[in-house]
């Protein structure tokens, strides 16, 4: 494999998504480099996987082969080092133990790694087999800095019920407990009261209340946050400005949607310059 850095001091204005790809454009690696383009950083992907899907849900994934996204993400980081990078739909364990072995190989964690631990499409299809989520925990998990799941997500990756914010506080520290070194911002962007937590490595507890948006316009919320999450920690943000801004920015985005398709539609995440 090439040698590369992950540090800011290289290319520090280019980031990395590693996702699937939304052919409706509402989530994925599409949405990622919109979203790093409305933050002015210049964005490269890595598809992991290929989707049939359109706003109203996912008909059927293809991943790639392991080794084609291996050697995608030799050449890219040779020429094109992240700042950071941002990772999303794995759609097998075999990728995700693929993407957890390139991240091992840097043998960094300087530029922040977050994970966006995509498990099903709000369609409820699986989008991640539950058999692989101990490859995230065994391989995978060590080398991110940021995860940021909802709370049906933090419920499968720490095997609790979580109903109300004290259950996905306690979900976070048990999290916690087995990768200390991360910082976790549990969403709850599709409950009635979308207050999400951040909780630092420290153990601290954030709170990050928020207004309920009635729309349909909710495609790629997920991916829109970790994005915009990592745009802001590459930009220097401190953890908390960072979940803060990231916030600030997907209900923009939604506010701003354009209303298209006949299911969840997307976001508009060039709403600054609308």
């Amino acid at each position: 494999m090439p040698a590369f850095s992950l540090g800011p001091a290289a290319h520090a204005r280019t980031l990395l998504t590693i996702a699937g790809h939304d052919p409706s454009s509402g989530a994925g690696v599409t949405a990622d480099l919109q979203t790093f383009a409305a933050h002015r950083l210049f964005g490269t992907s890595a598809i992991t996987a290929l989707t049939v899907q359109s706003t109203l849900g996912v008909a059927e994934i293809q991943t790639v082969a392991p080794a084609f996204l291996q050697r995608t993400l030799e050449h890219l980081c040779a020429d094109l080092p992240p700042a950071g990078i941002k990772i999303g739909m794995l759609g097998s364990a075999e990728i995700a133990a693929t993407v957890a072995a390139f991240l091992a190989s840097t043998n960094q964690l300087k530029a922040p790694v977050v994970l966006d631990p995509i498990l099903r499409a709000s369609s409820g299809a699986d989008l991640l087999p539950p058999q692989a989520i101990a490859t995230l925990h065994q391989q995978l998990l060590p080398s991110v800095s940021w995860i940021t799941p909802n709370w049906s997500e933090l419920s499968a990756l720490t095997e609790l019920p979580i109903q109300d914010l004290a259950h996905a506080e306690a979900a976070t520290h048990a999290l916690a407990h087995r990768h200390p070194h991360l910082h976790i911002v549990a969403t709850a962007g599709d409950h009635s009261q979308p207050t999400d937590i951040l909780r630092l490595p420290s153990g601290e507890i954030h709170r990050f209340s928020g207004e309920h948006l009635d729309t349909t316009s909710t495609h790629g919320t997920g991916c829109a946050f970790s994005s915009a999450l990592l745009c802001l920690l590459v930009l220097r943000d401190p953890p908390i400005e960072a979940v803060r801004g990231a916030k600030h920015f997907v209900a923009e985005a939604i506010r701003h949607a354009p209303n298209l398709g006949h299911g969840r539609g997307p976001l508009n995440l060039l709403w600054h310059l609308s």
